[in-house]
């Protein structure tokens, strides 16, 4: 049976990160929602979003489909559960509908077709954005498992030094010399085509993706995941970075969630924790309101964003899509889509669009034509705001 992962009510809680994608393309741990849905169940999984970005996405199968919750994280009691589901039947929780099979055309006809519903407890959500940081250390320890499985590990150079040596899986095409890797407490996956330069210290649990790079000395704390082609330098822990971003140098980036296509100046860092050592409060980007992150949040910053250099990131900072970011001293912690510095000016349209397409190009790929009507809408409803 199809399944369909469906955003509900938590797409805007998730701004900056979703305006320009569904909640199933966030990754947490190794995977994104999306593909582990797909490597626990072997099968290809479709995406119900909002109706600007359902463009991005292939067509939902007509007749019965299992609509599950994107935000909810899978696993393989839940899937169990799931499988077993009848036509009109549905799971939910005190937060509401996990799953339903239904003959319905899109998520709103789903309710009016349930016949049944079975509660179940203890499930995980993503709700927050900052949520995708505050999980990763589980979820790179349970995703280690599935993504290794019937795999065969490559052997690391007699030039690198490691703690717990069978807790660590590095893919064919890895270049990794004169490292330090410490899997003592957790797993450490190395994927396809990766470098980790010269006088690296990596601490568990941590995940690399095909193409990504450390620059000479950078050191990782866990629980830290790079997306596939991002560039990391410096300092950084608990930060997961999206895909195909840049924190190439040196400074502290920590307890953070970085979209993707996004560049850190050389200097800039980032605090995760306020003088006062109190909770963070973090700003909701669809209602201007505020959620408490927990003592401990850095930044989340949405895709296509770019800091000059030395910047300097406060506590519990929110920065939409598309921003070139710069200024004086210690930047706001609220920066709106499209802004140009931090002074309230507008980044225009047509310039962004060729800057983005820049940035993709030093990566050897080019800016959609769907990707920009994406960025325009978002672009509009931003300036009716």
């Amino acid at each position: 049976m199809p399944i369909v992962l469906f955003d509900a009510h938590c797409h805007s809680n998730l701004y900056p990160l979703t305006y320009t994608k569904a909640v199933a393309d966030l990754r947490i741990g190794i995977y994104t929602i999306k593909e582990r849905w797909q490597q626990l169940l072997q099968q290809n999984v479709f995406v119900s979003t909002v109706h600007y970005l359902q463009k991005l996405y292939d067509a939902i199968p007509h007749g019965i489909n299992c609509w599950m919750d994107a935000a909810v994280i899978a696993d393989e009691q839940l899937i169990q559960q799931v499988q077993q589901l009848k036509e009109g039947e549905a799971i939910c929780d005190e937060a509401g509908l996990i799953a339903a099979t239904v003959n319905a055309e899109k998520f709103a006809d789903v309710a009016g077709l349930l016949t049944t519903t079975i509660s179940i407890e203890n499930v995980k959500r993503v709700v927050y954005p900052f949520h995708i940081f505050s999980l990763n250390d589980e979820m790179i320890k349970r995703d280690f498992s599935l993504i290794t499985a019937n795999k065969t590990s490559q052997q690391l150079s007699k030039t690198n030094r490691v703690v717990n040596p069978e807790n660590i899986f590095i893919e064919e095409g890895a270049s990794i010399e004169h490292a330090i890797i410490n899997a003592s407490a957790g797993p450490v996956y190395v994927g396809r085509n990766t470098t980790i330069m010269e006088g690296c210290f990596i601490r568990a649990p941590f995940a690399m993706h095909e193409g990504s790079v450390l620059k000479m000395g950078t050191k990782v704390y866990g629980a830290t995941t790079l997306g596939p082609h991002c560039v990391a330098g410096g300092e950084i822990k608990n930060v997961v970075m999206q895909g195909y971003s840049n924190k190439a140098h040196d400074g502290y980036l920590g307890d953070s969630v970085i979209g993707e296509w996004c560049n850190f100046g050389a200097g800039s860092s980032n605090s995760n924790i306020k003088n006062t050592a109190g909770d963070v409060k973090v700003w909701r980007m669809h209602d201007n309101s505020y959620v408490n992150a927990g003592i401990k949040c850095g930044a989340v910053v949405g895709d296509y964003s770019r800091f000059a250099i030395n910047s300097s990131i406060n506590t519990g900072s929110v920065v939409g899509v598309c921003c070139n970011v710069f200024g004086e001293g210690l930047l706001p912690k609220t920066i709106n889509n499209f802004s140009w510095g931090v002074n309230g000016e507008g980044y225009e349209i047509e310039k962004c669009l060729r800057d983005i397409n820049n940035w993709k190009q030093l990566k050897h790929q080019t800016l959609t034509e769907a990707e920009a009507e994406v960025l325009k809408h978002i672009f509009d409803a931003s300036i009716a705001q």
